[in-house]
């Protein structure tokens, strides 16, 4: 018996207890991909940072994670499951731990890339086991669990992130990962340690790495740091641009023309997996920056507290977790595309709703257009997915499923930074353009002023400059989401361009993560 098949008879003698341990450290993975998002004004704060510099928090995790997503299959081969799956949880609990102990901004940021270069084979990994320690007639049940671990995680991420930031501090959301990870290592430690899964000696890509982690990284950090320095008018920024572009260009080709690619970009010679990977990448990208964007417009603009916000965004992840399994089962007897066409004509509709907002806007509607946006979530991703792997080969399902979940991560972490430099730019360019109808010579201005009696100009031009000020980042905020609602119309003509039938490989996604991707 081979190694492999030896591996995937193995059945641990606790099977609810494994599954509690695989699945707690998948939880804490993808909490911490938005328990953040909510605390990052309070963090920016006390760190002595400005608020889009503590957007760094989210996209150094994104990006690490994103660079270190393709590692998997290599990693898992070259250690064993088992022991990458302990490796990368133990360094994760201890990145958590140097996250929450950091002093200053620049420390946070290293153990925040850090932690998300481990994070980045933990879930295909956890897959992986999943499935290999249920019995073949059981697997789909398996990923059912993972998959609603990967709902349910993100919605307690706000709501739990706020709670700890205003009722404790904001380390606490990091130092909450100790005991989880502990727990978790223990668990598989002593319920796998005996599975077969011996390392193999394989050769790795070296030239693939490279030349990712300097595209990714180098246009990463341009996009975060472009507006401070002046964008092409830098040195710097035109260095990160040239060396992102000429990376890139290396890293296409090798991968196209080495015999084992880190990632198999030939892929994309199926038409619907190009269609529905790019459509992944701009709705992905879409949800991230629309969910990062929101509680920072609620904290610094409509002075929610953290909890607060995290309570407002949390109705979102409602309605995905009962529909997951309901689309899963019945979505066969439909076109995948109508799916996706109407889920998208949803959440498209809440997006478009956001940009009306003002900042007359109560709780509870900007809470019930996340709860209906959750409708739509649940329509879209399990349609989307199938979609993309659809006409794959076989053995292409493996690598497909990982490239997939590489382009959605990049894509939502360069979103976050685009996201957030559009809301602030767009910001100061309203500000300038409200604050000349508030010189001192016009009429109104001198009204205020002569309202405010004498002495009081000073508090009154302040008074008037922070009304400016919440105006100009509330028609940004109104300007974003309109952006983000044409660009999610355009995946429902992408959509059209793939073709059926669809649901061929959707009783084979147990393959998916066969090679650790």
């Amino acid at each position: 018996m081979s190694d492999t098949s030896a591996a995937g008879g193995f059945r641990p003698a606790n099977l609810p207890l494994t599954v509690l341990g695989l699945g707690g450290a998948t939880f804490m993975q993808i909490l911490d991909s938005t328990i953040a998002n909510v605390s990052l004004p309070t963090i920016a704060g006390n760190l002595g940072a400005s608020a889009q510099q503590g957007t760094w928090v989210v996209t150094a995790f994104s990006a690490s994670m994103a660079i270190a997503m393709p590692l998997t299959g290599w990693l898992s081969k070259r250690l064993g499951e088992v022991r990458l799956f302990l490796l990368c949880t133990s360094l994760f609990t201890l990145m958590s731990f140097m996250c929450g102990i950091s002093r200053n901004m620049t420390t946070l940021i290293i153990f925040r890339a850090l932690q998300g270069a481990v994070a980045g084979p933990l879930f295909p990994i956890v897959q992986s086991l999943m499935i290999s320690i249920f019995p073949a007639s059981k697997r789909t049940m398996a990923l059912a669990l993972v998959s609603m671990i990967t709902i349910v995680a993100p919605i307690l991420g706000p709501i739990l992130g706020g709670w700890i930031t205003d009722d404790y501090s904001w380390p606490w959301i990091f130092f909450i990962n100790v005991p989880l990870g502990f727990i978790a290592c223990f668990i598989v430690w002593s319920q796998m340690r005996h599975r077969p899964d011996p390392p193999q000696k394989i050769k790795m890509d070296y030239v693939g790495l490279i030349t990712l982690i300097l595209w990714v990284g180098c246009l990463q950090v341009l996009l975060d740091t472009g507006n401070d320095e002046d964008w092409f008018e830098s040195k710097f920024i035109i260095t990160l641009a040239i060396t992102s572009a000429i990376s890139f260009a290396v890293f296409v080709i090798w991968e196209l023309t080495d015999d084992n690619p880190i990632v198999d970009l030939r892929i994309f010679r199926h038409r619907n997996f190009s269609f529905a990977a790019f459509s992944y990448m701009i709705a992905y990208g879409s949800f991230m920056g629309g969910g990062l964007l929101v509680p920072l417009w609620l904290q610094t603009q409509m002075h929610y507290t953290s909890f607060m916000s995290g309570l407002a965004m949390a109705p979102m992840g409602l309605f995905p977790v009962f529909m997951t399994p309901i689309v899963g089962k019945y979505a066969s007897r439909f076109d995948l595309r109508s799916l996706v066409t109407v889920s998208i004509l949803i959440m498209g509709y809440q997006f478009y709703l956001r940009s009306e907002f003002n900042t007359d806007v109560t709780f509870e509607r900007i809470a019930f257009i996340q709860f209906c946006q959750g409708f739509g979530i649940g329509m879209f991703f399990m349609p989307l997915v199938t979609i993309m792997l659809s006409d794959l080969n076989h053995d292409e399902i493996a690598n497909g499923s990982g490239l997939g979940s590489f382009v959605r991560t990049v894509g939502g972490s360069f979103m976050i930074s685009i996201v957030t430099y559009l809301w602030n730019h767009r910001a100061v360019v309203h500000h300038a353009h409200l604050t000349e109808k508030f010189s001192p010579y016009n009429l109104h201005t001198q009204g205020v002023l002569v309202a405010a009696g004498r002495g009081k100009e000073q508090q009154a031009m302040a008074a008037v400059d922070g009304m400016i000020t919440q105006q100009a980042f509330q028609i940004a905020f109104n300007e974003v989401f309109l952006l983000l609602t044409g660009m999610l119309t355009l995946i429902i003509v992408f959509m059209w361009f793939t073709k059926p039938p669809f649901m061929k490989n959707a009783a084979e996604p147990e393959a998916a993560p066969s090679e650790g991707h």
